[in-house]
C-alpha cells in the first residue's frame, strides 16, 4: 500500500477529541490534586474526552497508589461520562510478555468506568508480529472495549510502529474502537486512514502526531498530548471544523507552532512544557514537574508568554 499520498480533505466532519490530561505536580513533589481535577473538568468543557494515566500523565513514574487515585478521581469527575486511561505494566528489555499485569490494570479502569488504552511494553513488542496479535486477541477477551496504541521510541523505548499486518488484525477485533497511532509520521498515519476506509470505517485512527495536528483533516481523530496544554482551543478549533469555519487555518497554525516548540528534542519534555505554558495561562498553582521527568529551561517562558498572547484573541 502507497503511503506517499493522503486521502481527500474531509470537510465539515464532528472531530473526536481525546486530550491526554496532565498531572500537576506542587512544591514540595506532591500532585496537586485540586489543579488537576480542574484540569479534568477543563477538558470536558471542552468537549474533549479525558485520557488519564497516559504518558502526558507520567504513567511509566507512577505508583499504584497514586495511579489508581487517577482513576477514583476522573470516575466521580466524568459522572458516567467517557472517559480513557492507560493500561501500563513496567518490564524490562528481554522480559516475557505478561498477560496477567495487562488483566489486571484493564480491570482497574473498566471498575473506574473507563476504557483501556492499551500501553506497549517490551514483553509486548518484542514478540513477533503473530505474537503481538495473539496478545492483542487475548486482552480482547477481557474487556467490553478498548483502544491500542502504537509508540515510536523517541517517546519511550519499548514502544513500537506495528506492520499493517498488524494493524489490520486490531481492526478485526470488535471490540478495539481504534487505535492511537505516534510515530510523528504522516505517511504511516496516511496507510492506517487507507486501510480503515476500506476495511472497518467505524474504527477511530487516532493521531498522536504532535506535529501534524491538521490529521484531522484527513479523516484522523486524536489523542493527544499537546491538546492537554489549552484543551479550551482544541475544542474551538474542532467546532470551526465541524462549521466550515475558515478561522480553523489560523488557530491551528497557532497550534502547530506551539507543537513544534513544546515537542521539540528531548521529546519526552513535552511535559513540563505543558506545565510551563498551563501556568502562564493561570491554570495551574506552579509550573513543576513529576521530580523524575525531563525538563526545560526557563529560558523557554517568553516563547511561551509570545504564544499565550497570540492564542487571546481565540479564547
Amino acid at each position: 500500500m502507497s503511503a506517499t499520498q493522503p486521502g481527500p480533505i474531509l470537510r465539515n466532519r464532528k472531530i473526536t477529541g481525546m486530550s491526554a490530561v496532565l498531572l500537576p505536580f506542587a512544591a514540595d513533589h506532591s500532585v496537586d490534586w485540586p489543579a488537576f481535577d480542574a484540569h479534568v473538568e477543563r477538558t470536558m468543557e471542552a468537549g474533549l474526552v479525558p485520557a488519564v494515566n497516559m504518558d502526558t500523565g507520567y504513567v511509566n513514574l507512577l505508583d499504584d497508589a497514586t495511579r489508581n487515585e487517577v482513576l477514583d478521581r476522573t470516575k466521580r469527575l466524568t459522572a458516567g461520562k467517557m472517559f480513557v486511561a492507560g493500561a501500563y505494566l513496567s518490564d524490562q528489555p528481554g522480559a516475557n510478555y505478561n498477560q496477567d499485569v495487562y488483566v489486571r490494570r484493564m480491570n482497574e479502569i473498566e471498575a473506574a468506568n473507563g476504557v483501556p488504552v492499551i500501553f506497549q511494553s517490551y514483553g509486548l513488542t518484542e514478540q513477533s508480529d503473530e505474537g503481538i496479535t495473539k496478545a492483542y486477541q487475548n486482552l480482547s477477551k477481557e474487556c467490553d472495549r478498548f483502544i491500542g496504541f502504537e509508540l515510536g521510541t523517541v517517546f519511550l523505548p519499548f514502544g513500537k510502529i506495528y506492520s499493517l499486518d498488524v494493524y489490520r488484525e486490531l481492526m478485526n477485533l470488535p471490540n478495539c474502537i481504534g487505535a492511537k497511532h505516534s510515530s510523528l509520521r504522516r505517511d504511516l498515519e496516511w496507510q492506517r486512514l487507507a486501510l480503515r476506509n476500506e476495511v472497518r470505517p467505524d474504527f477511530m485512527v487516532l493521531t498522536g502526531n504532535d506535529l501534524a495536528i491538521d490529521m484531522v483533516m484527513y479523516g484522523s481523530d486524536y489523542l493527544l498530548g499537546l491538546s492537554s496544554y489549552c484543551p479550551d482551543l482544541f475544542g474551538v478549533r474542532d467546532r470551526m471544523w465541524a462549521a466550515g469555519d475558515s478561522n480553523f487555518y489560523q488557530l491551528n497554525d497557532i497550534l502547530q507552532y506551539l507543537g513544534f516548540f513544546g515537542f521539540r528534542t528531548p521529546v519526552a519534555a513535552y511535559k513540563h512544557t505543558c506545565a510551563q505554558f498551563l501556568h502562564l495561562r493561570g491554570m495551574l498553582n506552579s509550573n513543576l514537574t513529576h521530580p523524575d521527568a525531563l525538563k526545560r529551561p526557563d529560558t523557554d517562558l517568553p516563547i511561551l508568554e509570545a504564544i499565550v498572547e497570540q492564542l487571546a484573541e481565540y479564547v
